[in-house]
């Protein structure tokens, strides 16, 4: 797919909601099927052939700076542009101005994820030319996003941020499809009660003033990633279509549906029920690892059984008699049982992590 426009990742934000996981790493950062959040949204956008993306970074610029690089992975450019502060989406597009250089763009929120990508999205924007295109799709929950009103011929009449009594279903997306006369939104508008100059004021913006805003609904699932529970639902959906590959070494051990193993990955004396990926060089030994988990690079897992968790690299879990379940453990986490005298927990636990122990 051809496209002349240029990408916009925002990956500004300090990720409250997933403290302790955001105390010691980027949000963005934080993996999924053991990829990076951050890689499905560049991802998604060099499918639509994007050539060159812009980055808004905050106080977390140099780990995404590492991670993602310059965009040789992909065969882009990748220009990183500095955010002194989460001051709303509208304000990262402000600032972007420059890079962006009045051209129509892509912008996707860093850390989301959709199961079908967004080729028949901006197809429909280069289409039609709106002047804004907005990404929908209906959830149960819509007082925690911004959400869109489309009158019966799907027309979009009105749009709000986060109210408590949503007029609407349909959340907004985090994919969105502008051309410059954004720029004279953002210009427009005054900061919310947050005072962060929302997207959906500009966009709103752009409504009351006549120009075309026109809509496109998700095909497929949409994960945004701002909550635990978000990051293995995620885990989940993505698990679900992975192809089994064997990069691997197994001894003495029963593996049944789809698992993907990285080089130097070692399974000995344990059950593996897919779909299930384990990263490079970690080590199951003695041990259940149940569907829907994903085990990071250099992990140890030893006599303990996991399911439908993310373990992050390096984590060590050992001698774990009651089985781990829904759980994240973070990088270089241990989490160890011993039968040594006094019997006591032993806790060394960073603000906001959360312990459940059965009895």
């Amino acid at each position: 797919m051809k496209n002349k426009m240029k990408g916009l990742i925002l990956a500004g934000g300090c990720g409250r909601r997933l403290r302790p996981l955001t105390f010691s790493g980027a949000k963005q950062l934080i993996p999924v099927a053991n990829k990076p959040i951050i890689f499905y949204g560049i991802e998604a956008l060099v499918k639509t052939g994007i050539k060159e993306l812009g980055i808004v970074v905050g106080e977390t610029a140099k780990e995404i700076h590492d991670a993602v690089g310059t965009g040789e992975k992909w065969n882009i450019r990748i220009t990183y542009i500095p955010q002194q502060a989460p001051l709303g989406l509208a304000h990262a597009i402000k600032i972007s101005k420059d890079f962006l250089d009045d051209e129509p763009f892509i912008m996707y929120l860093g850390d989301n994820i959709l199961k079908e990508g967004i080729e028949d999205f901006v197809r429909q924007f280069e289409n039609n030319k709106p002047n804004a295109l907005i990404l929908l799709t209906k959830v149960p929950n819509p007082q925690e996003f911004g959400v869109a009103v489309l009158d019966e011929n799907s027309v979009v009449k009105q749009l709000n941020e986060k109210l408590k009594k949503a007029p609407s279903d349909l959340a907004l997306v985090g994919v969105y499809l502008f051309d410059s006369e954004v720029f004279t939104a953002i210009e427009n508008i005054k900061p919310s009660w947050r005072n962060e100059l929302e997207i959906t004021d500009a966009i709103q913006w752009l409504l009351d003033n006549r120009f075309s805003i026109e809509s496109h609904m998700v095909k497929g699932w949409w994960k945004d990633t701002g909550k635990p529970d978000d990051i293995i639902e995620a885990n989940l959906l993505v698990l679900e279509s992975i192809e089994s590959v064997n990069n691997g070494r197994q001894k003495d051990s029963k593996i049944n549906g789809r698992l993907r193993t990285e080089k130097g990955a070692v399974i000995e004396k344990s059950v593996v029920r897919g779909p299930v990926i384990i990263g490079k060089n970690a080590k199951i030994t003695g041990s259940y690892i149940g569907p829907f988990s994903s085990i990071g690079d250099n992990a140890l897992i030893e006599n303990s059984e996991i399911e439908n968790s993310v373990i992050m690299a390096g984590a060590q879990i050992k001698n774990v008699e009651k089985r781990i379940d829904r759980s994240i453990v973070g990088k270089n986490v241990v989490i160890s049982v011993t039968t040594q005298s006094p019997r006591t927990h032993k806790f060394i636990l960073g603000d906001q992590s959360y312990v459940q122990i059965i009895k």
